[in-house]
């Protein structure tokens, strides 16, 4: 049986089989018996990583460290709140750094608690712990962006939506007088996205 620990661009963690292109954390979520209780953040500081760090193998669940979790690819992560691990992806962090300050008028890259604060009140409702949503026009939105197209996560690419599973992207879609959409991408990611900043992208989005 499959660890819970397979992200959905919803922020969702759940049991699948499905693989992805990078793995990250927000802190230690699971119990000895390696399940996840209610809990679905330890930390502000919700990344994404490499999933081969200098060919070490690492256990997904080691007791009261971390809990590995794992993204198809990089518009997932990003739409469920998550940003490039400083650390193993050194060379990405300062793109998306670089991305935030040219988006947001910065005067230079600003540091990671910032961007996290930033993000988390975002990304989450205070109250509910639910995922915070906008609706936006479609065609304001950068690619690499994810929205919920007819009750499902779908990808943003060239002004069309490319509705997302486990399988990988489907073909490109746009309903004729589609023209507003519910973003799952939080605003601060939205922003880096339109300066620049380009998603590691599963093929199967690049291939369409």
């Amino acid at each position: 049986m499959p660890l819970q620990n397979r992200v959905l661009p919803t922020q969702e963690i759940v049991a699948e089989d499905g693989r992805g292109l990078l793995m990250g954390n927000r802190g230690s979520l699971h119990s000895p018996d390696r399940r996840l209780g209610t809990t679905r953040w330890r930390s502000k500081a919700w990344i994404c990583c490499v999933l081969d760090w200098k060919g070490v193998q690492r256990d997904p669940m080691p007791p009261g460290r971390w809990t590995a979790l794992f993204f198809f690819d990089e518009a997932v992560a990003l739409a469920a709140g998550h940003r490039p691990c400083h650390y193993c992806r050194r060379r990405d962090f300062l793109r998306y750094a670089g991305a935030w300050a040219q988006g947001h008028h910065l005067d230079e890259r600003p540091r990671a608690p910032a961007m996290d604060a930033v993000l988390h009140s975002q990304r989450v409702e205070p109250r509910t712990r639910r995922q915070r949503t906008a609706i936006r026009d479609l065609g304001a939105l950068p690619d690499g962006a994810m929205v919920r197209y007819d009750g499902r996560p779908a990808l943003v690419l060239d002004g069309q939506v490319l509705p997302w599973s486990w399988q990988g992207y489907e073909n490109p879609r746009r309903p004729p007088g589609l023209i507003e959409i519910e973003v799952l991408t939080p605003a601060a990611n939205l922003v880096v996205l339109k300066a620049g900043f380009t998603p590691l992208l599963h093929s199967s989005a690049v291939g369409n």
